[in-house]
């Protein structure tokens, strides 16, 4: 068996305000995505949310259901979303093939039995960056391709958080019940992502942190606006956001992140706005 997982339970605010960096780290950071051969995977019990990813190497991988779903197949009453981040790679599902491109979506709805990962190139293989969520719905699958986003400028210079904002599994590209992604660039001279920071009681979310070089990072904002945590983070990591925590960062150097949501609604602006200068 390939695809492995381990579950993250939901913390109190009050709790995490008494959390060291280790058990900061522990309960919010994924260190292990990207491995080769590996399906890997966290179950988190905010919105049932799964963060993961699959690297096909020597051989495809089958995406198989793990125990918290208590399902025949990982796809029975879940949609997922994946967007790759190597190279060319292809995901076959129900034994309909679609080729992903870097930084190509898929969108794969709910009662798919069967999803295999594989690589054109064992030596430069796909690393596809998964998310799925709880479905109430079969809606059809669809590609996304880089032409396909919706693409939205925000911040600036002066601020440094000027950034592209690209929507690739959001309900006005694609049919979807609860999951939403997208990825997010800064651009040359900028460092900060979402700052003006925002919470959502209405839903979770994750970022992934990738394209960061080897000897940077990123230093991630979460907690609440007056009792704010950091956690500093490398490439290919992703980061756990309860519904009552910011979600926010900043680079030593230029990065990417994909972002997902669970929850409520799929009202991309449903967000309560954090004051700058009130944040603590």
């Amino acid at each position: 068996m390939k695809t492995h997982y381990s579950t993250r339970y939901a913390a109190s605010p009050q709790d995490v305000k008494s959390y060291d960096t280790a058990r900061l780290r522990n309960e919010f950071l994924i260190e292990n995505l990207m491995e080769q051969d590996k399906i890997n995977l966290v179950y988190t019990h905010y919105d049932r949310f799964i963060a993961g990813s699959a690297v096909p190497t020597g051989s495809p991988l089958k995406l198989e259901t793990i125990d918290p779903l208590k399902s025949e197949y990982f796809l029975q009453r879940r949609e997922l979303g994946i967007i790759n981040v190597g190279q060319t790679g292809t995901v076959s599902v129900d034994g309909t093939k679609y080729t992903l491109e870097h930084k190509e979506a898929l969108y794969i709805g709910q009662g798919n039995k069967d999803v295999v990962f594989s690589s054109e190139s064992a030596n430069d293989p796909a690393l596809f960056y998964l998310n799925s969520t709880p479905a109430h719905k079969a809606f059809p699958n669809k590609k996304i391709g880089t032409n396909d986003v919706e693409v939205i400028e925000l911040g600036s210079p002066e601020t440094a958080n000027a950034r592209i904002l690209r929507k690739y599994i959001v309900n006005s590209v694609v049919d979807v019940c609860q999951l939403q992604m997208g990825m997010t660039t800064l651009k040359t001279g900028s460092s900060w992502n979402t700052m003006p920071a925002h919470v959502h009681d209405r839903r979770m979310e994750v970022y992934f942190y990738f394209e960061v070089p080897e000897d940077q990072a990123v230093c991630h904002f979460m907690g609440q606006p007056q009792e704010t945590r950091h956690i500093w983070m490398g490439n290919n990591q992703a980061v756990i956001s309860p519904p009552w925590s910011i979600h926010s960062g900043s680079g030593t150097s230029s990065y990417t992140f994909i972002w997902g949501m669970a929850g409520e609604n799929l009202d991309y602006g449903d967000m309560d706005h954090c004051k700058i200068n009130e944040l603590r």
